[in-house]
Parts: structure tokens; C-alpha cells; sequence
């Protein structure tokens, strides 16, 4: 599996920010008519939008690293699996399985060669297998070790499966805590540090319960077990669960350094306060400044391109202004409802016929 995780941890890296873009984009596509302008990076709906696309994204992609892992602990199977057992068969229960898979698959039944390479080695696996759940010894370290504990020679009691298998455990944490002290150092992982350094605890301590008890854990047993028989999930045994546990911890960590930036609370200083207008700010001043400016020099042609008739005309000008005040003070000044309202009471109070459409008063 660590070639699968080193592409899993590869793809965090850079596989979230690329499908937010294009599923940003295929967004936009969709709600926005054409022709409509769409939100342009930096302006607070664009970041809006990619924070929340971007959410989702995260969090969708550790929902497939989770079954991911699943699925590849499903594929290796177990040697309850491989016999069709209970996980709490006992040694009678076993030897029968054994006897009746051993004379259906056995290599002399085989027709063809690589038939028989087949059967030998499933009848191989099969016998392994066996050996191993009637020994209560080794029964004990495959179902918190797995399958690695077959080539630990040197181990014939519990206690040294335990101190091996611990062994082989503590680099793992020993390394995961230096790196995270050094992100830490460093400035990464900033957000969600001490429930980051808690959950590692906790996952710590979780293994080490788990692999230390004489029995299965009541939440694999009581809990987790029953509720994916539900979903006809076959039982996972104490090393499959402590594998889905670490690949769950570390996708947890990528994913939370992700989505870290997005539940950093900063208060940038208001313009009223400090004086000083943000970056975002300066940019969107400047773009209006800049839309304010070529809409006056619009307007200037337009108008120069309408008095173009009349260049060296004084007369004409001089009537043309003329016209246009009429025309602003009859449309614009005498239309207006306030201006008719107060031309009407004046002439109430003079005692003379108010203008039609001004409202009448006492």
C-alpha cells in the first residue's frame, strides 16, 4: 500500500486546487447567462465562491481516500476470510473449514498446470491460515499485526509479538512527531495545532489499547463490527481498523492545512481606522477612477461630435443654449412634482387659480 499512499499524499497537493478551478469555471458556465459578467479573482464574490467550492472539494477528496483504503483492506482479505469464518470460531470450527475448503481446492484436482499453480498456492495460504488461528499465541498477534507477524521468526509468547510489533510501531510516530515539530517551527500548520497534536495523541493511544488488550476492542467488537454488517461490510479485525485509523489521522491533517486558511480569522484594519485602504480596496478605487475617466471622455466626444454643426456659428450656439435652458426649465425644473406643488401653494395663497396637477392645500 505505500506505493497507493504516496500517490494519495501526491494528490493532495495539488489535485484540490485544480478541480476548484474547473469546477469554479464549469459553475459559472452553468449559472451565469451569456453575455453576463462573471466574478473576476480577488473580488469578494469570486472568493466566496472558491472558498466554498474549495470546501468542498477537500472533503469530498478525503471521502475517497477514506474508501479508498477500504477498498484496498477489503482486497487483501483475512485469514477468517479465506476460511469462511467467524471471528470468534474456535479451534474445532477451524480444522472442519480447513478439511472441507483442503479437499475442494487441493493441487491434485488440478487440470491444467497453471490451475495447479493456482490451487498449490490458495492450498498453501489456506494451510497458513489454519496454523495460525489454532495457535492462540499467533492467533493473537495476526489479528493486531497481520499478516507481517508470519515472518517474525523469533517470537514464540505474546509479550514478544508485543514488543516487536511495538517496535516496529514507534518509528512511525517517533518520525510523524519530529515532522510535525518542524512544520511547526517553520510557521506551517499553524491552524488547528493543538487539536492536530491531540488527535496524533489520541491515535497513539488508540493503537496502543488496541493492541495490547488480550481481547478485541469493544468498539470493534460492539460497535463498529455490527453497524458494516449492516452494509454487508465483512468484519474488520484489529489490524485492518489500525490501518483505516492512521490513513483517516493523516488525510485529516493534509486536509485540515487545506481548509486551515479558510477558518483563520483576520481582521484586516478598516480605512476609517488606520487610514491606509487595503490592497483590494486600491485596486477597486483605481478601476473606478479608471471606468469614471473613460466615461468622460466619452461623454466629451459625444457632445463635441454633437456641436460639430455649429463650430464657428455664434448665433447658432447662442440660440441653442438658449433652447436647451428653455427645454431644461419646462421638462425638468416645471415638471417636477415639488416645484408644481410649491408653484401651487403660492398661487393658493394669492388667491388665483392653481395650475393644473399641483395639489390644492388649506
Amino acid at each position: 500500500m505505500s506505493g497507493s499512499s504516496l500517490l494519495s499524499y501526491a494528490g493532495w497537493t495539488f489535485l484540490p486546487n485544480l478541480v476548484t478551478g474547473w469546477v469554479q469555471a464549469l459553475y459559472y458556465g452553468i449559472t451565469i447567462r451569456a453575455g453576463d459578467p462573471k466574478p473576476q479573482p480577488g473580488t469578494p464574490r469570486y472568493i466566496k465562491h472558491r472558498r466554498r467550492i474549495h470546501m468542498t472539494v477537500v472533503i469530498a477528496y478525503l471521502l475517497y481516500t477514506i474508501y479508498e483504503t477500504d477498498y484496498w483492506i477489503r482486497r487483501q482479505s483475512d485469514f477468517y476470510q479465506d476460511l469462511g469464518l467467524n471471528l470468534d470460531a474456535d479451534e474445532k470450527k477451524i480444522k472442519s473449514k480447513f478439511r472441507r475448503l483442503a479437499a475442494i481446492h487441493h493441487p491434485d484436482k488440478a487440470v491444467t498446470a497453471q490451475s495447479s499453480s493456482n490451487a498449490e498456492s490458495f492450498f498453501v495460504n489456506l494451510k497458513v491460515a489454519q496454523d495460525t488461528l489454532i495457535d492462540p499465541v499467533k492467533r493473537f498477534a495476526y489479528e493486531r499485526f497481520g499478516p507481517d507477524m508470519l515472518n517474525w521468526r523469533h517470537c514464540s509468547s505474546i509479550r514478544d509479538y508485543l514488543i516487536v510489533g511495538l517496535q516496529a510501531a514507534i518509528p512511525l510516530y517517533a518520525g510523524s512527531t519530529i515532522f510535525l515539530v518542524i512544520l511547526g517551527v517553520m510557521g506551517y500548520l499553524q491552524w488547528g495545532r493543538f487539536w492536530r497534536y491531540l488527535t496524533f495523541l489520541a491515535l497513539f493511544v488508540l493503537e496502543y489499547h488496541t493492541l495490547t488488550r488480550p481481547y478485541l476492542p469493544h468498539f470493534l467488537s460492539k460497535v463498529i463490527n455490527p453497524s458494516l454488517s449492516l452494509a454487508t461490510h465483512p468484519p474488520m479485525l484489529p489490524f485492518q481498523f489500525l490501518i483505516l485509523a492512521r490513513k483517516i489521522a493523516f488525510s485529516l491533517f493534509i486536509a485540515a492545512s487545506q481548509l486551515g486558511a479558510f477558518f483563520q480569522h483576520t481582521t484586516p484594519a478598516p480605512a476609517s481606522a488606520s487610514g491606509i485602504p487595503s490592497v483590494l480596496e486600491s485596486q477597486q478605487l483605481t478601476r473606478l477612477e479608471q471606468l469614471a475617466q473613460a466615461s468622460e471622455v466619452e461623454a466629451s466626444r459625444l457632445l463635441a461630435l454633437d456641436m460639430s454643426p455649429f463650430v464657428g456659428d455664434e448665433a447658432g450656439v447662442k440660440e441653442l443654449r438658449g433652447r436647451v435652458r428653455e427645454w431644461l426649465v419646462t421638462n425638468t425644473i416645471r415638471a417636477d412634482p415639488e416645484v408644481r406643488d410649491a408653484m401651487g401653494r403660492v398661487m393658493a395663497k394669492k388667491r388665483v387659480g392653481a395650475p393644473p396637477g399641483a395639489r390644492q392645500t388649506n
